[in-house]
């Protein structure tokens, strides 16, 4: 489904990606694990058409990402659950989802809708409620479910577990879990390694800007290096 070939970006004269290759057969859940500063981060805003590549291609579905603008790719079937979450604070919940489904002209919007409250019963409860007055875990809640609002067919997770409590973390895992299970591949930026691992198919490992390790998951989490730099022992 994705297939990301020798990719360069640079932030200036600092250079974040240093000829990345990577993978996303459809229907597979696949983790990017390493330390902060690696490029984990840049890659997932490259994908996305938020930082334009000085080198390599993007391919998606066969044809090529580059130079598609970030709206576009939504329409082609990509949404983005960025790190931090970044709803919008000031809409309801309501609200937020329907800018989820801003690009479709469709008429699944309000079974799609049915669906996210399906899987978010608490969404639905504060539907009227406005969004930055959520709790941490209810944002992250409305984050995933207005990426679904899209209806993709490839969604990126960058840190769906950041600031969360050790509850909602698992709950979390879980939901993406069951929207694998439901057809909707899934590449996830994650630093909790062991948890990430457990759940995905394959793994690839990234330093300072290179993929360094890569193979499936359960041999990674075996693997002496990964054990020793990622899951404390």
């Amino acid at each position: 489904m994705l297939e990301v070939r020798d990719l360069h970006v640079s932030y200036g004269e600092i250079r974040a990606l240093r000829g990345v290759s990577f993978e996303v057969r459809q229907g597979e859940i696949v983790t990017l694990l390493g330390s902060n500063g690696a490029g984990k981060t840049t890659t997932l805003r490259a994908l996305s058409g938020l930082l334009r590549p000085r080198e390599g291609d993007i391919l998606f579905q066969g044809q090529s990402l580059l130079g598609v603008a970030s709206h576009a790719l939504v329409h082609r079937g990509i949404t983005h659950v960025p790190e931090g979450r970044r709803i919008f604070n000031r809409l309801t919940v309501l609200e937020n989802l329907e800018m989820g489904a801003f690009t479709r002209v469709d008429a699944g919007v309000r079974e799609d809708m049915d669906r996210v409250f399906s899987i978010f019963p608490r969404l639905q409860e504060r539907r009227a409620q406005v969004a930055g007055t959520l709790s941490g875990g209810e944002q992250q809640m409305l984050a995933i479910g207005r990426a679904l609002m899209a209806r993709p067919r490839l969604i990126l997770f960058d840190e769906p577990s950041l600031g969360l409590a050790p509850t909602i973390v698992e709950a979390t895992f879980a939901i993406i879990a069951d929207i694998r299970r439901q057809g909707t591949t899934v590449l996830m930026v994650e630093q909790n390694a062991y948890l990430a691992l457990r759940m995905a198919d394959r793994g690839y490992v990234m330093e300072t800007g290179r993929i360094v390790l890569s193979g499936p998951a359960r041999d990674l989490l075996m693997d002496d290096h990964v054990r020793r730099a990622y899951l404390g022992g």
